[in-house]
């Protein structure tokens, strides 16, 4: 994990996450895999699962997370849900993938 003086040692991976989604801004998206780096490790199926697992899906915004090529990914609530999200929040979308995608990515390494 990276040093962080806030970040609690005793949250789960899931809630680890959590944490990090509430950093991406309406209007902006990051990946599994982005999400994976900052917790250092290559657990890209592991963020997936717990964007799946997400108890808080209104306040976490688990469907700001996509593939890394910009293709949407899975969402708890069905594509349709998801794409209605992002469209509300400024994201463009055609055939299933994000438009300008470098340009709307959050990494948090930056």
């Amino acid at each position: 994990m990276r040093s962080n003086s806030k970040q609690n040692n005793n949250l789960t991976f899931n809630e680890l996450c959590y944490e990090l989604l509430l950093k991406i801004p309406k209007g902006r998206v990051t990946s599994y895999k982005a999400i994976a780096q900052a917790l250092n490790c290559k657990a890209y199926q592991a963020v997936g699962n717990a964007m799946n697992q997400n108890p808080n899906p209104v306040s976490v915004p688990c469907h700001r997370v996509v593939n890394s090529d910009g293709r949407l990914g899975g969402y708890a609530f069905g594509s349709n849900h998801k794409i209605e999200l992002l469209t509300k929040e400024g994201i463009v979308i055609q055939d299933g993938k994000i438009i300008d995608f470098d340009h709307v990515f959050f990494d948090f390494i930056d």
